[in-house]
């Protein structure tokens, strides 16, 4: 089981690659609106401090399926943010 430093560094990667590709193609589109780019970048924000706050948490009766839970809706929250990018 990878530890809580391990996920934590996935959910940091994983969120920060999503907004540097916003700034990619805010950068390479600087004609067209940025106010699309904006909202994706403050969704993976918010979704950053959700995950990070559930990672966490102290109290939790089995970790193995609660860091696993984290994992699969970090990977479906991803996919939703990649769509989103890739239709702008």
């Amino acid at each position: 089981m990878a530890n809580k430093r391990d996920l934590k560094k996935d959910i940091n990667y994983v969120l920060g690659d999503i907004i540097e590709e916003v700034y990619v193609w805010e950068a390479s589109n600087p004609d067209k609106d940025a106010k699309a780019g904006e909202a994706i970048i403050d969704d993976a924000i918010a979704s950053f401090d959700t995950f990070m706050a559930r990672v966490s948490e102290r109290k939790i009766e089995k970790p193995a399926a609660h860091f696993k839970s984290i994992r699969k809706d970090l990977e479906a929250k991803a996919i939703e943010l990649i769509e989103k990018v890739n239709s702008l």
